[in-house]
C-alpha cells in the first residue's frame, strides 16, 4: 500500500511535476544495487527475531513518520513554501525521500528473512511443502496488493489527500502490530528458528541443540537444521567459504571510543560488498539468479510504461482496470500450475517447461509491433512530441486534441517509478489525467489487442518461472549465506530494473513503443537461455553423481557378498587351497 500511495503524494505535492517522483524512484532502485549486499549481510549475522524486529520496525515506523509530516505538508502547505523562501519545503521533500528509502530497505530485509530464511526452517527442508508455501504466499502477496492499491486509491480520490495520509497511519499501526505479534509467535512455534548456522560453529549448535532439547535426537536436530539448505549437493567452493570467514572476522580498527571512523566504515561496506558479489558468483545457482534478473528489464508488464503506452493507444482506464484483473487471475494460475508441473516433472523441468510458455505467449507481443493500429515508426524523432499516429488522420477541435493521450510513458505516470515486479502496483489513471475525448480513437485495437494478449497470457510462464527460480535458491543456498547471496539477487534485480527505465527515457516517442518491446523480448530471450544452460549443467551434474552413487553401491555389495574370511573359506572347500 505505501510503495503505491508515496508515489502518488509526491505527484500531488509538486502540482503533477514528476521530478521528485523519478527521484525517489532512482534513489530506491540505487540504494538496493549498492547496499543489498550489505543488508543481506546484516541478516546473516543477526538472530533472525531481531532481524525481523528489526527489519518490521525500521519499516512501519518509517512510513508512519513519512504520513505525519505528509499530513503537516498537505495542511499547511502554503506556510511551509513561505518559510526559508521556499528551502524548508525542499527539506521536507528530502525527508520523505530519505524516509521512503529506509523503508523500502527494511523491507527488502523483511523479505529477505521470512521469505528466503524462515520458511525453509518452518518447513522442515520439505521440498513439497517449501513449494506449496511459496506459491501460497505469491497468490497472498498479489491478491493483497490489488486490494490494497484499489483501497487506498479509491480513498484518496473520493475523499482528500491528508484522509489518505490518516487512513495509511492507521493501517500501519494496527498491522505493525499484528505483524509483530504473529512473527513472535510463529518464532516461539518453530524452536529451529533460535539457530543460524555457520561455517565455523555449525556442531556447536547442533550441540546447544541437543543439550537444550534432550527429547531431539542429533539425526533430528540435523534434519531440522541443515548446514546447507535443503539440496545435499549444494555446497560452495572453499574460497566462497573463506572468503565469508575472512568477512566475519574483518580487521577494522576502531578509536578509543570503540567508534568506526567514516573511512573505516566506508572501508568495510566496501569489503562486504565486493565479498557479497563474489560469493554470490559462486554459488551453484548463479546462472538461474541471472536468469530471473534478465526478466526485470522489460516493458511488457501492468507498470506505468505499459499503462502509459495504453492510455496513448486510446485505452480507458476502466478498461486498464479491468485487464489488471484478469492479469491477476493469469498469475494466480502460474501459482497453481508451478505447485503441478513441480510434482511431476521436478523443480530443474519445470523451469524449463516455463520458459517455453513465457517465450511462446510473448511472440503475441512481438507481432503485436507489426500489427494493424501500431505506431510503430523508427523514422520519426525519438524525443518529438508524442501522438497517436493514428489520431492525426481524424479532425479535432483544438480544445479537444490538447486533451488528448499523448503522454510520455517515462513521465507521465501515476505509479512507482520503480515497481516491485513481485507484486501489482497500479492506481486509478483518472487522478492525473482527463478521459480521452469521446469520438477519438485508433484505426485499429489488433496491435494493442495483441500486445495485451500477449502481456497477460505470458504472466502464467512469468509466475511459474518466478517460483522455480526462488525455490531453486532457497534449496541450493547454504543457510549462512542466505542473507547475502539473496541481498546480491535483489540488487541484480533492481540493476536490470534500471535498464528498462533507461531505454524509456532514450525513447520516449510511443512510435519507438515497438522498439522497446522488441528488446525486452531480447533480454527475456537471453534471461531464459542462461536458465536452459543451467539446467543443462544441473542434469550433467545429476547423472554424474547417479553413476558414482551406482559405482559406490556395487562396489559395497561385492564387498558385502564376499568378504575376505569368507571367500578364503569357500577356496578351502573347493580344493583351491
Amino acid at each position: 500500500m505505501w510503495h503505491f500511495a508515496v508515489f502518488v503524494f509526491l505527484i500531488e505535492l509538486c502540482g503533477h511535476n514528476l521530478f521528485f517522483t523519478a527521484v525517489v524512484g532512482l534513489i530506491v532502485a540505487g540504494s538496493v544495487v549498492i547496499f543489498g549486499a550489505i543488508v543481506g549481510d546484516w541478516v546473516d549475522r543477526n538472530p533472525r527475531i531481531k532481524v525481523a524486529h528489526g527489519s518490521l520496525f525500521i519499516q512501519n515506523g518509517s512510513i508512519i513518520l513519512c504520513s505525519i509530516i505528509l499530513i503537516l505538508i498537505f495542511s499547511y502547505k502554503k506556510w511551509i513554501e513561505q518559510t526559508w523562501d521556499g528551502w524548508l519545503t525542499v527539506v521536507c521533500y528530502m525527508v520523505v525521500i530519505s524516509l521512503a528509502d529506509a523503508a523500502n530497505l527494511a523491507s527488502t530485509a523483511l523479505t529477505i528473512a521470512i521469505q528466503r530464511d524462515w520458511i525453509i526452517v518452518i518447513t522442515g527442508c520439505n521440498r513439497d511443502g517449501l513449494a506449496d508455501v511459496n506459491a501460497v504466499m505469491r497468490r497472498i502477496d498479489q491478491v493483497v496488493n490489488v486490494l490494497a492499491a484499489m483501497t487506498v486509491g479509491q480513498i484518496m480520490y473520493s475523499a482528500s489527500n491528508v484522509i489518505g495520509c490518516v487512513f495509511i497511519l492507521g493501517w500501519t499501526l494496527v498491522s505493525l502490530l499484528v505483524e509483530f505479534i504473529c512473527l513472535s509467535r510463529v518464532y516461539r512455534m518453530v524452536p529451529a528458528l533460535a539457530f543460524k548456522a555457520g561455517p565455523g560453529w555449525y556442531e556447536d549448535q547442533l550441540n546447544y541443540f541437543e543439550r537444550t532439547r534432550a527429547t531431539t535426537s542429533r539425526k533430528d536436530a540435523q534434519q531440522q537444521y541443515p548446514m546447507h539448505g535443503c539440496n545435499s549437493r549444494s555446497e560452495t567452493t572453499p574460497n566462497s567459504t573463506t572468503d565469508l570467514d575472512k568477512n566475519a572476522r574483518l580487521p577494522v580498527q576502531q578509536n578509543f571510543l570503540g567508534i568506526y571512523t567514516v573511512q573505516q566504515w566506508i572501508q568495510r561496506m566496501l569489503y562486504i560488498s565486493k565479498t557479497g558479489w563474489n560469493v554470490y558468483y559462486q554459488q551453484s545457482v548463479f546462472l538461474a539468479g541471472m536468469s530471473l534478473a534478465f526478466l526485470y528489464t522489460t516493458v511488457l508488464a501492468f507498470d506505468c510504461i505499459t499503462t502509459g503506452y495504453a492510455f496513448t493507444q486510446g485505452i480507458s482506464g476502466s478498461l486498464l482496470s479491468l485487464l489488471m484483473g484478469i492479469s491477476t487471475i493469469t498469475g494466480l494460475m502460474g501459482t497453481v500450475l508451478f505447485t503441478m508441473l513441480r510434482k511431476y516433472y521436478g523443480l530443474v523441468s519445470t523451469g524449463i517447461i516455463s520458459s517455453c510458455l513465457h517465450l511462446g505467449c510473448l511472440l503475441l507481443c512481438v507481432f503485436s509491433v507489426f500489427a494493424p493500429g501500431s505506431p510503430f515508426d523508427l523514422s520519426s524523432n525519438p524525443m518529438s512530441p508524442h501522438t497517436n499516429v493514428s489520431l492525426m488522420n481524424q479532425t479535432v477541435p483544438d480544445t479537444e486534441m490538447n486533451q488528448l493521450h499523448s503522454y510520455l510513458p517515462s513521465s507521465n505516470m501515476n505509479q512507482p517509478l520503480l515497481s516491485d515486479r513481485s507484486s501489482i502496483h497500479w492506481t486509478n489513471n483518472t487522478l492525473l489525467y482527463d478521459s480521452l475525448p469521446a469520438g477519438n480513437y485508433p484505426d485499429s485495437y489488433v496491435s494493442i489487442s495483441l500486445l495485451f494478449s500477449g502481456v497477460i497470457s505470458a504472466r502464467i510462464g512469468l509466475w511459474t518461472f518466478d517460483l522455480t527460480v526462488t525455490q531453486l535458491l532457497q534449496e541450493n543456498i547454504p543457510e549462512f549465506q542466505r542473507g547475502i547471496v539473496n541481498g546480491v539477487q535483489s540488487s541484480m534485480n533492481y540493476l536490470m530494473d534500471l535498464l528498462h527505465f533507461i531505454m524509456v527515457m532514450a525513447t520516449p516517442n510511443p512510435q519507438y513503443f515497438g522498439l522497446l518491446v522488441i528488446i525486452s523480448v531480447t533480454f527475456v530471450i537471453a534471461g531464459h537461455t542462461v536458465y536452459f544452460i543451467y539446467a543443462k549443467r544441473s542434469n550433467a551434474q545429476v547423472v554424474l553423481e547417479q553413476v558414482r552413487k551406482v559405482k559406490r553401491t556395487t562396489s559395497k555389495m561385492e564387498k558385502t557378498e564376499f568378504p575376505q574370511g569368507s571367500q578364503d573359506a569357500y577356496n578351502t572347500e573347493a580344493g583351491l587351497i
